[in-house]
């Protein structure tokens, strides 16, 4: 059974993250999403907020689950016994943090593979911070988001 994870902040969920879960699923035998809480990063949401929001929006596809990490990811998949990280990419900026980061994971455990997903290119210019940002000014972000997400989003700038 080949099993991967799909780390990342997911504050909020976009469309773009779902695009590379929808096809990770269908690849991979089991993948673990992986709200990640990072300690130098203020959320908009909070970890359990973004956990019930992706256990909602995955809950269609069912070799898909959701968890929460607040230690190292490498530790984390450890203890998970996962040893694939699937990281997405919308260009050569994201290329570039993401490869230090795998290098990163590497040096901490050699066991750990990173594949780098690109999204779908209507997603590419899709980030989270400006997302939050958008509906900050009560734009719109459908098209960006999920339904669930947007809701969420207005109840947050209201």
């Amino acid at each position: 059974m080949l099993k991967a994870a799909f780390p990342g902040s997911f504050d909020p969920p976009t469309l773009g993250h779902l695009n590379i879960i929808q096809r990770a699923a269908g690849i991979f035998d089991e993948i673990l999403v992986v709200v990640a809480v990072n300690r130098l990063k203020k959320t908009l949401f909070s970890a359990e907020e973004r956990y019930a929001m992706l256990c909602e929006l995955t809950e269609n596809w069912k070799n898909v689950s959701v968890a929460v990490c607040d230690t190292l990811i490498v530790e984390f998949l450890q203890k998970a016994d996962i040893k694939l990280l699937i990281r997405g990419v919308r260009g050569m900026e994201d290329f570039s943090f993401e490869f230090e980061l795998s290098m990163m994971n590497k040096a901490l455990d050699p066991g750990i593979e990173t594949i780098f997903m690109t999204c779908d290119p209507q997603y590419s210019v899709l980030r989270s911070s400006f997302i939050r940002e958008l509906a900050s000014f009560q734009g719109n972000v459908t098209g960006m988001v999920p339904p669930l997400v947007a809701r969420a989003l207005r109840e947050k700038y209201p």
